[in-house]
Parts: C-alpha cells; structure tokens; sequence
C-alpha cells in the first residue's frame, strides 16, 4: 500500500539513470564523480565521467536540487538506464527518507521487457543487473565509500577514504593483485593519494625503505596510462582486461580487415617546397592563434585529390548491395590517446578554409589528448589520414576505419638524397601509403588521388590551381 510518506517521498527525490550516451551502448564505467552527498547541483551541472566502449564522456544532470546519494562507486560498470544518482529536488522539507541501495537486494527474476525509457540522451534499455566487481564488505557501505572517494577528490576526508579502501584504478588493483601486493601497505605518490603503477612495482621491489619511493619515481619517468606493465622479477606474463576503447579497436579492426578487400599503395615525395609553405603560414597574420604543421597541408591536399576524385568517397551498403557516394568529407583524424587509438573527424571539411581547418585540427587534436572526444565526434567518418611518421616510422599499411573508402598513411619527414633538377640534393622527403576498399575504388582511382596528393605536396602551388 502506498502512503503519502511514500508519495512526497517518490516527489522529492529524483534518480538520475545512465543514459545511452550514443549509438546504442549498452553500459559503461563510471571514472570519477564530480559530486558528492550533500553537494549542491544544478540543471547541466556535471556530476560525473564515465568511460563507453568508445570515449570518455561527462555527465550533466537534467535538474536542481541536493545530492541524496551516489548509487555506485568508481569503476564501476553500470548498464545504460541503472540509476547511478539520487537527489533531493525539494531539500529543507523534512527529513530525508533513505533510498533504498539496489546492489543490496538479491537479483530480480526475469521480469517482460517493459519498453525503452527515455533518458537523458537517447533512449536507455530495459533494467539489468548491474556489472560490477566483487567487494569486500556489505552493500549497504557503497555510498559510504563513494562519498569518501569524492571527498578525497574535493580535498577532505581523505583519511576516510584510506582506512576504508585504497585509492587505485582498476587496471592498478589488477596489477597489484597479480603481483600478490596488498595495497593497503603501498605508499601512494598520485596525486590525490592515488596508488600508480610505479607504486604498486615499488612495493614488489626489495629495496631498501628509505630509497623506495625514488626509485619508484626514477623506474618509469613518465608512464603511458593504461600501458602494459613493465617486467618484474618473478613475474613473467601480465593479463589485461579488454574493455572499453580497447575491445572497441579490436572489434572494429577485425570487421574492417576480414570484411573489406584492402589494397596499399605506396609513394615517395619530395615535401622541402611544403615544409617552405608552412613556415611562410606561420608567420602569416591570417593564421594568428591556429596551430600550422605539415599535417594540415597534408590534409588540405587530401580534400583537394577528393573534390577532383569524387567517386574514392563512398561507402559499401552490404545490406542494400549499394555503392553510397558521399557528396561532403568528414576527415577523419587517427589519433593515440591514453586510453586507446580513436578516430574522430572533422565534420564537412571540404567547406572549410585553411585557417578553419587549422582551428578544426587544433580543437580535434587536444579534445582527443585530453580524452574528451564524445561518440558523435567519431561517427560519420568517410576517409581518414594517420601520421605514423610522428613516431620515426617511414611508412605503412593502415586499416580501414569500418565504413570508410580510403585511409592515408603519412611517413616521417627526412633529410634525404634527391635528384633535383639534375643534381643531388639534401631535399625533405616523406612515403605516402594510401589503403582503400577494393570492392568500391578501382586501382586506377585509388592511384589517380595518391598521385594528387603527392603531386600537391610536391608543388602546394597546386591547392590554388585545383582548387
């Protein structure tokens, strides 16, 4: 029977769900709350970051009010439509009746679907259990702990935080438990007391107490997040869990090589009149505030061997056994970021000016460094240019991002011998590699735009005159 407690108490309370944060992802890990019980929010306020199979997205929240309760700590997977947070949207009426912590009730039955809820964005599914890792202690300690976690994050309660649980990602609990480490004896140096790799291999290390954590520091300067863990002594395998952007590379890169018939051709071209171009751009007023690398040129040169070869951007329809031809150029951008190599692109390029595409570039680049490229940022790809040569790499044989025609593959730019004009000269030189799909560009297409491309960065001279 429903009481009036009961229905003022439904009103004042308001739960927050994990939304579908964008093509149809069923779940995603929760990586750091912004917010904590009795925390003030407001409506588009970020409470939270969560990482999906294919990027790291923030959390705003649809309404006013008091945080109440965070339903789930820290690396946590949640499915899309689980309430993660409950707040108080009317506080200073009354006590505050308890919510109910859903991970302490056993698992429901199988119940009928009852439809997709509308969520914050899209349309969530149907409510499952949640995916979450084993822990230590009853569940009705989870928003205890979540609130000492944030806590340590908003500079209080810290103390809390390290009597009750360690602070630690989840691929450093991993490591730690592989090596038999407990990390409640691990001196943390993160910041925010957070234990790091290097921390977890100090604590493996015999070394003497007082040069410990120097060493720790001095053993691995500057670490790769989420890189695999070096060797230490004893140890001889390291098992990593594939999850998130990593299990949404491979996926990806299985379809695309087992699916497409790819083809890779290959050339060598003199770039020293490219090189000239973008030092004379930086010094150009009209490209003030805007970032000016070879990679832009690169990129205007592949727009201008699309416009005069149109057919190469297209896409295969399997299911319709259809050739689409795309009549704009989304450009993609493969990009290696901590958590894994994303792809997004620069939406209608061809329509943008040089010093457009360069603020694009720049805005791509350090969204995708600081991991907050969002899902739509990488949807809608149609070719897309990897730079290799940022790495010392001469040159290579790309993948197809699944969906795309075509994928240019750009060497390291060096000092070499070259004929010109009749003599040998020291002249900058790169190798382009251009993959394609062979069921949909033929290799006299295929040819005729790595021609282009080279041809323009030859003579940039050529963006004016095929333009």
């Amino acid at each position: 029977m429903t009481t009036m407690n009961d229905t003022s108490n439904a009103a004042r309370f308001r739960e927050f769900k994990m939304p579908d944060v964008g093509e149809g992802l069923t779940e995603a890990e929760i990586l750091k709350w912004y917010v904590q019980p009795g925390d003030t929010v407001t409506d588009g306020q970020v409470v939270c970051e969560v990482e999906t199979a294919k990027a790291a997205v923030e959390l705003p929240i649809p309404f006013d009010g008091v945080v109440h309760e965070l339903r789930f700590p820290e690396g946590t997977t949640v499915d899309v439509g689980q309430v993660i947070i409950a707040v108080d949207v009317a506080p200073g009426s009354g006590d505050a009746a308890p919510v109910p912590e859903p991970a302490a009730q056993p698992d429901p039955e199988p119940e009928a679907p009852k439809g997709r809820q509308p969520v914050l964005v899209g349309y969530g599914v149907a409510e499952t259990s949640t995916k979450r890792r084993a822990r230590k202690g009853t569940a009705t300690a989870v928003p205890a702990v979540a609130a000492a976690i944030q806590g340590e994050m908003n500079g209080h309660g810290a103390a809390a935080v390290r009597e009750s649980r360690p602070l630690a990602k989840p691929p450093v609990r991993k490591l730690a438990k592989d090596l038999g480490i407990d990390l409640a004896t691990v001196v943390p140096t993160g910041e925010g007391g957070i234990i790091t790799r290097e921390d977890v291999h100090a604590a493996a290390t015999p070394v003497p107490a007082q040069a410990q954590a120097p060493v720790a520091v001095e053993a691995a300067p500057v670490p790769a997040p989420e890189a695999p863990a070096s060797v230490v002594a004893g140890v001889r395998e390291t098992r990593i869990p594939v999850k998130g952007v990593r299990k949404a590379i491979a996926q990806a890169m299985v379809g695309s090589a087992f699916t497409a018939p790819h083809v890779t051709e290959f050339v060598t071209v003199d770039v020293t009149r490219t090189m000239k171009l973008v030092a004379e751009l930086k010094e150009d007023k009209d490209m003030a505030g805007v970032r000016v690398n070879p990679l832009l040129i690169i990129a205007k040169a592949l727009l201008v061997a699309i416009k005069r070869n149109p057919e190469v951007n297209a896409a295969w329809d399997e299911a319709n056994q259809e050739i689409v031809q795309k009549h704009y150029v989304n450009l993609g951008i493969a990009a290696a970021t901590p958590r894994g190599l994303i792809v997004p692109n620069i939406k209608d390029a061809h329509d943008k000016t040089l010093p457009e595409l360069a603020a694009a570039l720049g805005e791509l680049v350090s969204t995708a460094r600081e991991g907050r490229t969002s899902p739509a940022a990488m949807a809608g790809g149609t070719v897309t240019i990897t730079n290799v040569g940022v790495f010392g790499v001469d040159t290579g044989t790309p993948i197809l991002n699944p969906g795309e025609s075509a994928i240019l593959a750009v060497g390291a730019i060096k000092l070499q011998p070259w004929v010109h004009k009749g003599k040998v000269k020291p002249r900058q030189v790169t190798t382009l590699a251009l993959s394609f799909d062979h069921r949909l560009v033929d290799g006299e297409l295929g040819s005729k735009v790595l021609a282009d491309v080279a041809a323009i960065l030859e003579q940039p001279k050529r963006l004016i005159t095929w333009a």
